[in-house]
């Protein structure tokens, strides 16, 4: 049996962080990403780079985290569910990242890939490959839809036909609000707890799934980043970002893990848009393109197969 290659990981991730944030700062062509590079300071071990853009021509704010930490136990939020991992050490390594442009015609987009292994003397080691990537319009557009999930699909075709319906699937029940009745938007990929098929295997579909995100978003972000809007546009955006922190903040299982972990809350919170706004009880005029957004975009549905 193969045992996990943390270095390859490690190394793999560290670059596409440095992938992304290149690709990123060229289409936004204003603003770089700072670096922040930061160690854990309460006697564990790891630390991590955290890189944000601020206040760019496209990006309004980005942000793109690696973290690399280990611990002597597992979180309650890891252990809930998984009640062989208490009284394991763990270690966990990851690269997630989230884009708020700042049109509002251009979606929010968030990715992360990570590894753990949970470990325990005189036992077998535990560990499993999770991430993603999940699209978040404000307005919504079949074209890009599409486009993002036939990509996410081609990542996942080479590993099994039935992949990409069955992370697809997992996305869409995940990004759930509940007190919501909604999904946070388009939904993607969403896969965790994976180790079947060994080691290699597993890696080789991370790698797949994280070298495709740009492929899935930049184009859908330079279709978008200069279309014209006003002040209605830019209100409705700031009041749907307010969902992203809910759902953020309420049940976002690495948001969770980190905190509970004693996680660096800067990196962890690095998520949260700049800008948002709530409303009591607000509601979009029947017909409009905000209501086009509930009534179609925010429906789980087969958007390779179904017609809008």
């Amino acid at each position: 049996m193969i045992e996990p290659n943390i270095t390859a990981i490690r190394d793999y991730l560290l670059s596409l962080q440095e992938h992304i944030c290149q690709q990123l700062e060229i289409i936004d062509s204003k603003e770089s990403f700072v670096e922040d590079a930061w160690e854990r300071s309460d006697g564990l071990a790891g630390g991590g780079r955290t890189r944000v853009l601020n206040n760019g021509n496209v990006i309004e704010q980005g942000g793109v985290n690696f973290s690399h930490v280990r611990g002597t136990s597992m979180p309650a939020s890891a252990t809930a569910n998984r009640p062989d991992l208490a009284g394991r050490s763990f270690e966990a390594i990851g690269v997630s990242l989230v884009i708020h442009p700042r049109n509002p015609y251009a979606p929010t987009c968030h990715a992360n890939v990570r590894f753990f292994i949970a470990e325990k003397e005189d036992e077998e080691p535990i560990w499993w490959f999770g991430g993603g990537y999940d699209l978040t319009p404000y307005y919504g557009f079949k074209e890009d839809v599409i486009h993002w999930h036939q990509t996410a699909k081609e990542a996942c075709d080479p590993f099994g036909q039935s992949i990409y319906q069955k992370y697809k699937k997992w996305c869409d029940e995940y990004f759930y609000l509940k007190h919501r009745d909604e999904t946070r938007g388009v939904g993607g990929l969403f896969f965790d707890d994976l180790n079947e098929g060994g080691f290699d295997h597993c890696f080789n579909f991370l790698q797949s799934i994280g070298n495709s995100f740009l492929m899935a978003y930049l184009p859908i972000l330079d279709r978008r980043k200069d279309t014209s809007f006003g002040e209605r546009e830019r209100d409705f955006q700031l009041y749907r970002r307010g969902r992203y922190v809910e759902f953020n903040l309420v049940y976002d299982r690495g948001t969770l893990f980190g905190l509970q972990s004693g996680g660096r809350t800067e990196s962890i919170l690095m998520s949260l848009p700049p800008l948002v706004k709530w409303r009591y009880n607000w509601q979009p005029e029947p017909e409009t393109d905000e209501a086009m957004l509930y009534k179609v975009f925010l429906k789980p549905q087969d958007w390779l197969g179904n017609e809008i």
